[in-house]
């Protein structure tokens, strides 16, 4: 705890392992992070898109929770492999794909983090244009200059970011629903029950997804926690943080956009503001929707920093990354994501849950295969100098993870409903898309059996890098954990 007083305000770490000597933080930070990444504008909206596409209250709410708690624990059990592997999460896909196998889905995890940061950016942009009285593109443009700082400080600006954001959006939550009860009759719109599979399994499958989506960048927010934090209290800080802040929003967005009478869509932030009146109350507002945005999309950009150096440090055998191309990086991915926004902003929220049920089918694939290498077949027992290795116990390319992968994305195609595309199969389920529980139970059940038969070489034990300045008894220790 006392390395909090020493860290520098700049992260000088990248996609390294993080030496024991530089571990700090508490749990309760990994909870108030995900609450504050959580306690914002787009979940609201991704709660609204319920109702919005044809559900009623009741079961809206029951399917988001449902969606929540099977979401977030995936979430949260990546989330556990940080304080123990000392890594960003997607480097640990190179066991199960190889150190360039691993490529293959960090390539997609990049471009889901340049979706939501661009979703993000449009409704930030829209929340600082109604504040400072000045367009939207021109709101969008302030909000991607502070991300880029923020991402370029790191991983304990992020922390600090999180923790006052939770305080604000809590705050700002409050006064909402307070504001949206006195104006509506919640038990008039409980008591519209109008059960539909297809409505109830898409609330389930909105509020999955979101959760799922945090998977491939969770770790890294974890992965500064000293090695001996438990993992099952790591699994509780960070799945709680997230599951409770992202069902109060979701649950606001359904309540808003039940009473809105066809006003909420295209209009989320001005609609939601709305909801308090004028004046000073509605700038203070629209600043905690955008500060409750620069967490999330600092998550985002942060993650795809990482992503970007993991593929490139695959290929050049390293893992080290300076601080000069940690900023060239950084501008060019918050610098996509704002080409983005500004391209699309007037035809965000359709695009949006087009694009967030879609991805479902290149991630529950990998958090599968990832999950149950880490826990059922290797069970922690990770080779982490070997992850930098090409040559090494993991190899380049493990065609066993790539082959369940692959399978686990095509498997679900005929289940897929999307404006992008509709699977032969959705039809004949009454227009339920069940893609997403297809490509989390196939792949993990295909992978267990296969890597049970043919997993290659499984460490004695976890093996962490040798740390300069340490002695050769903490060494050992560390090499054994």
């Amino acid at each position: 705890m006392a390395a909090n007083d020493t860290t520098p305000l700049i992260e000088k770490r990248s996609i390294d392992y993080i030496p024991e000597a530089e571990r700090h933080g508490r749990l309760f930070s990994q909870f108030t992070l995900w609450m504050g990444a959580n306690l914002q504008i787009t979940a609201i909206v991704t709660g609204a898109l319920a109702v919005v596409l044809g559900g009623d209250v009741f079961w809206s709410l029951i399917g988001l929770l449902i969606g929540q708690l099977i979401g977030g624990g995936v979430m949260a059990l990546h989330a556990a492999q940080g304080p123990k592997l000392g890594l960003p999460q997607m480097i640990s896909s190179r066991v199960q794909f190889g150190v360039y196998g691993a490529a293959i889905p960090i390539v997609l995890v990049c471009l889901m983090y340049l979706g939501f940061t661009a979703t993000g950016t449009v409704l930030s942009g829209q929340a600082l244009g109604q504040l400072f009285g000045v367009s939207d593109s021109v709101g969008i443009l302030i909000f991607a200059s502070v991300i880029v700082l923020v991402t370029v400080l790191g991983y304990r600006v992020i922390h600090f970011i999180g923790r006052v954001a939770s305080v604000i959006g809590v705050i700002a939550f409050v006064y909402l629903f307070s504001r949206l009860m006195s104006q509506t009759d919640v038990g008039a719109l409980l008591q519209i029950r109008h059960f539909s599979w297809s409505s109830f399994l898409l609330a389930v499958s909105l509020a999955a997804s979101w959760q799922i989506a945090f998977g491939p960048y969770v770790a890294d927010y974890s992965r500064y926690l000293p090695s001996h934090t438990s993992s099952v209290k790591t699994f509780l800080a960070a799945g709680a943080g997230s599951v409770i802040g992202a069902q109060v929003a979701m649950v606001l967005g359904v309540f808003a956009a039940a009473m809105s009478n066809g006003q909420f869509a295209g209009h989320e932030v001005a609609y939601i503001v709305g909801l308090s009146g004028t004046g000073a109350t509605a700038a203070l507002l629209y600043f905690s929707i955008a500060f409750g945005k620069v967490t999330i999309s600092t998550l985002n950009s942060y993650g795809s920093f990482m992503c970007i150096a993991t593929i490139i440090s695959g290929f050049r055998g390293r893992l080290e990354v300076t601080r000069l191309q940690r900023l060239v990086f950084v501008l060019l991915i918050v610098g996509t994501a704002t080409l983005i926004a500004l391209l699309g902003q007037h035809s965000f929220l359709g695009a949006f849950k087009s694009f967030i049920l879609f991805l479902l089918a290149f991630f529950t694939p990998w958090s599968a295969i990832n999950l149950v290498d880490y826990y059922c077949i290797t069970r922690e027992r990770y080779d982490v100098p070997a992850l930098a290795d090409p040559n090494g116990r993991y190899g380049r390319w493990n065609l066993l993870g790539i082959s369940v992968y692959v399978f686990g994305v095509l498997v679900q195609l005929p289940f897929i409903s999307t404006k992008f595309y509709t699977g032969p199969l959705v039809a004949a389920l009454g227009d339920v898309d069940i893609s997403w529980i297809i490509g989390l139970v196939l792949p993990a059940a295909l992978y267990y059996v296969c890597a049970k038969k043919w997993h290659g070489t499984v460490p004695d034990h976890l093996i962490l890098p040798k740390e300069q300045g340490a002695s050769p008894i903490t060494n050992e220790l560390a090499a054994q954990a």
